[in-house]
C-alpha cells in the first residue's frame, strides 16, 4: 500500500527519555513512512517500551474506528490480571518470553524495538576507549554517578533526558563498554555490539528487574545479578571490550523484529 499520511504511533513522551523517543525513529526505518506520534484511541502501533499496562487499560473496549493497534517489541513490568483487552489488540511481536508468559501466550521469538536503533540510523561512531555510565531517568541527577565520573575520565556520564535521542544513542555507540541503569541504555549498547554491564535500577518502579530478565531471555542472555552503585569503578576498571557471547541472539531478535513488523503498515512502493 502507498501512504501519504504518517504512520500514528504511541510512544510514552511525559517525561524526556531516549529510549521512549527513538520508537519513531526505528518504526519509519522499518515502515518507510513518516510516524506521528499518537494518543491510545487513535493509534495504529505500539512499540518500544514497557508499555503493557498502560495497553491494557487503554484498550479495554474494541475502537469502532481505526481498528485494533498493533503491538511490536513491546514489553510488560508486572503482572496483568485481567486479560480481556488482547482481542483489542493485534500482537505482532513481544519484548521477551516473561511479557508472552504473563499475557498467557506460547509464543517463540522476541525482541526488543530498540535492538533496531543501529540499522535505523545507519552511521555508526568510532569506538573510543571510554565507558558510558547511563544512569536511569530518575537518577540523572544522583551525586554519586556525577562524582564517579569527575573522579574517572575514563568514564562518561550519558543523560538519557537529553532532548537530542540521536545524541545520546551516539553517545553510547562510541564507548567501548556501557554501565546502564537503563533498560534501553543496553538495548542500544547490544544493539552496536559494545559489551555491557546492569546497574541496579535501585528501584525506580514496580517490576524494575522483570523487564531486564524479559529483554535479556528474549537474546538468550545471561544477564545475572545488577552491580552496584559501589562496583562502578572496579567493573569500569576491568570492563570487558570484546565481542558479545549472545550476537546471535541479538541477531535472531533483529531478524524477527523484521518479520513481524506488519505489512499492512509499510509503505510500498508504487508498480512502475
Amino acid at each position: 500500500m502507498t501512504y501519504t499520511n504518517p504512520l500514528r504511533l504511541f510512544w510514552y513522551k511525559k517525561e524526556q527519555n531516549f529510549g521512549d523517543a527513538i520508537s519513531r525513529t526505528i518504526v519509519s526505518h522499518v515502515s518507510g513512512r513518516d510516524v506521528t506520534w499518537s494518543g491510545h484511541n487513535a493509534c495504529e502501533m505500539y512499540a518500544l517500551g514497557s508499555l503493557m499496562k498502560m495497553i491494557k487499560n487503554n484498550q479495554q473496549d474494541l475502537r469502532e474506528k481505526g481498528g485494533k493497534p498493533f503491538i511490536w517489541g513491546t514489553g510488560a513490568m508486572s503482572g496483568l490480571v485481567d486479560l480481556e483487552f488482547l482481542k483489542n489488540v493485534r500482537v505482532a511481536l513481544l519484548r521477551g518470553p516473561i511479557t508472552a508468559a504473563l499475557l498467557q501466550r506460547d509464543d517463540r521469538v522476541f525482541g526488543d524495538t530498540g535492538l533496531l536503533i543501529a540499522d535505523a540510523l545507519g552511521d555508526r561512531p568510532a569506538r573510543e576507549d571510554v565507558v558510558g555510565l547511563v544512569p536511569h531517568m530518575h537518577f540523572a541527577d544522583d551525586p554519586r554517578f556525577a562524582k564517579i565520573a569527575d573522579e574517572n575520565p575514563q568514564i562518561r556520564l550519558i543523560d538519557v533526558r537529553n532532548p537530542d535521542a540521536h545524541n545520546v544513542v551516539a553517545q553510547i555507540a562510541s564507548c567501548s563498554h556501557v554501565i546502564s541503569q537503563s533498560l534501553h541504555g543496553l538495548v542500544t549498547a547490544d544493539a552496536y555490539g559494545i559489551p555491557n554491564t546492569w546497574l541496579d535500577p535501585l528501584g525506580i518502579h514496580g517490576g524494575a528487574m522483570l523487564k531486564f530478565y524479559d529483554y535479556a531471555a528474549g537474546i538468550g542472555r545471561a544477564i545475572g545479578n545488577p552491580i552496584e552503585p559501589s562496583d562502578i569503578e572496579q567493573v569500569a576498571r576491568a570492563a570487558s571490550t570484546g565481542a558479545l557471547g549472545y550476537a546471535d541472539g541479538i541477531a535472531a531478535a533483529q531478524e524477527a523484529l523484521y518479520a513481524s513488523f506488519p505489512n499492512g503498515l509499510k509503505q510500498q512502493e508504487m508498480d512502475a
